[in-house]
């Protein structure tokens, strides 16, 4: 803060969109989670504002008591059919599905386990959770198996893990992780399709559906806050399992229920993906474009396999330097520093969305190397 280098809580005075305005001038957003491109889209927007007209502000009372619509109902039904699951449930913010469903799942018998760079949601409902906790290396599926061998047969193994990873931009290995489930009996799996539903598998179904492994997953969780254009999230499993979340998940009955206005745009942003697949189809165009960019002008980029393009830097000071030159320079992005990645992985997070163009990459990532070459970061 000293310095003027302080990257974090930076005001926005317009729609989120490919380009924003703040202090007074535009600059160029590659810092957002909006994949489809949707949050500024009219019809989201006015789907939003009827349904704020029809049924008010908010609720007034949780999901369980006096906060249930006829909106949530149908949104739930819509998701499941999407993800491919018997039945949805619904929670207010996508954090607080994490934290409220993985408790709830496992006695002080069982074992969670967890990829070591699982957002924090996945971690604080381990944490909340009475079963013995075991992680292992980042997509590491020898240190996976060495966890499920520690595991007595007769327990419940829940391996939750993401299926993009939210900093670094690559997949879970997924099929791997279901190859290893049949291979020790009473395992499961649940698979965080935050950065994945809008993106990968059909109609941007998430990455379950990429692999065609959505039968092998137990429960498939996402939120609304990225592809689908709003706040909320939810989980999706068998119906049994899920009348059970519907009962016991404290995040789900002790919340009030997410607003009229946040279900009814994210219902309409799930119909316009499964409706405009060329929506998903320029987003790939220009993550491509963009990788090959980024790769050409010697950026360290690491594995990568989606519109998260991380930008290592490898020095603390450095990364929040180079935000702050890059927002000089009319760039938008974001700071990737400890807890969020190990000391020695801070990086700029780079993201995209359906709606850039081939030249506000170039705009970007002409800027960007510029300021990397001066910093001494790439040559």
């Amino acid at each position: 803060m000293e310095k003027g280098i302080y990257p974090y809580f930076r005001q926005i005075i317009s729609k989120q969109g490919t380009e924003v305005e703040m202090d007074g001038h535009k600059v160029l957003m590659f810092g957002s989670n909006a994949y489809t491109g949707l949050t500024g889209d009219e019809r989201v927007i006015e789907a939003g504002v009827k349904a704020l007209r029809q049924y008010g502000s908010g609720c007034a009372g949780s999901r369980f008591l006096n906060g249930t619509l006829d909106i949530h109902v149908q949104l739930e039904k819509e998701l499941a059919a999407f993800v491919g699951k018997d039945e949805a449930l619904c929670f207010s913010t996508g954090f607080t599905v994490n934290s409220g469903v993985i408790p709830q799942l496992l006695t002080r018998n069982d074992f969670i386990i967890c990829d070591d760079r699982d957002h924090a949601s996945i971690v604080d409902g381990r944490r909340l959770s009475f079963a013995k906790a075991l992680h292992y290396k980042h997509n590491d599926m020898k240190d996976l198996e060495r966890c499920l061998r520690r595991c007595p047969r007769t327990c419940v193994k829940l391996i939750v893990v993401d299926g993009v990873f939210s900093m670094e931009g690559d997949l879970a290995k997924l099929p791997e992780i279901v190859e290893l489930k049949h291979r020790y009996p009473g395992t499961a799996i649940m698979v965080d399709e935050a950065h994945g539903l809008g993106v990968f598998g059909r109609q941007g179904r998430g990455v379950c559906d990429h692999f065609n492994l959505t039968d092998e997953v137990d429960l498939i969780m996402g939120t609304f806050s990225k592809s689908l254009a709003s706040i909320g999230g939810f989980i999706a499993a068998d119906k049994i399992l899920i009348n059970f979340l519907r009962h016991n998940a404290r995040t789900y009955i002790f919340s009030a229920s997410d607003t009229p206005a946040a279900t009814a745009s994210a219902l309409e942003a799930l119909h316009i993906i499964q409706n405009e697949p060329e929506r998903i189809t320029a987003l790939w165009d220009v993550t491509n474009y963009a990788l090959r960019r980024f790769r050409d002008a010697g950026f360290e980029i690491g594995e990568t396999e989606s519109p998260i393009i991380p930008l290592y830097v490898r020095d603390v000071e450095k990364t929040f330097v180079v935000t702050k030159r890059a927002f000089d320079e009319g760039v938008f992005i974001n700071s990737v520093i400890p807890p969020a990645c190990a000391p020695q992985d801070t990086l700029i997070r780079f993201s995209l969305m359906s709606t850039h163009t081939h030249e506000q990459v170039d705009r970007a990532v002409e800027a960007l190397t510029r300021v990397f070459k001066e910093e001494g970061i790439i040559k």
